[in-house]
C-alpha cells in the first residue's frame, strides 16, 4: 500500500483544520458569501464598490464579460440586494446602470474581512 492509500492508524486524530479559529471568529472557507465569492459578481461588486454609478456598457468592458453573462450576474446579485440597478433613455437608446447598495457594501465589507482572515491565517 502505498502513502496515499495508507489508512489512519487506529484511534489516531485527525488533524483539525487549520482555518477553525481567526481572530476569535470561526472562519471557514465555506462560510464566504458564495453569491460574492464568483469571480464575475466579486468583480462586479469591487468595481462598483469605487464608483457611484456604471453603465451597464462601462462594466461589460472593464470586466471583459459578454452582455449575457454581465446580465446574469448582474440579475443575481440585484435579487440579493446587493446593487441597484437603474434604466433610462439618452434620447431613444436605453441606458442601464448599476451601483452598490448598503446591504451589498456591508456583504463585501464582510467577505473581504473574511478573507483576509484566511489569508492571515494559511500565512501564519
Amino acid at each position: 500500500m502505498g502513502n496515499a492509500e495508507r489508512a489512519p492508524r487506529a484511534g489516531a486524530e485527525r488533524a483539525k483544520p487549520r482555518l477553525q479559529k481567526v481572530d476569535g471568529e470561526g472562519v471557514m472557507p465555506d462560510q464566504l458569501d458564495r453569491l460574492i465569492h464568483e469571480r464575475i459578481r466579486l468583480s462586479l461588486m469591487s468595481t462598483l464598490a469605487v464608483r457611484e454609478w456604471m453603465t451597464f456598457n462601462e462594466l461589460k468592458q472593464t470586466l471583459e464579460a459578454t452582455d449575457g453573462n454581465l446580465s446574469v450576474h448582474a440579475r443575481k446579485l440585484e435579487d440579493a440586494g446587493y446593487i441597484e440597478c437603474r434604466k433610462s433613455f439618452e434620447g431613444r437608446v436605453p441606458k442601464t446602470e448599476y451601483r452598490v447598495t448598503k446591504p451589498g457594501r456591508r456583504a463585501l465589507e464582510t467577505y473581504l474581512g473574511h478573507m483576509e482572515r484566511l489569508i492571515q491565517a494559511v500565512r501564519g
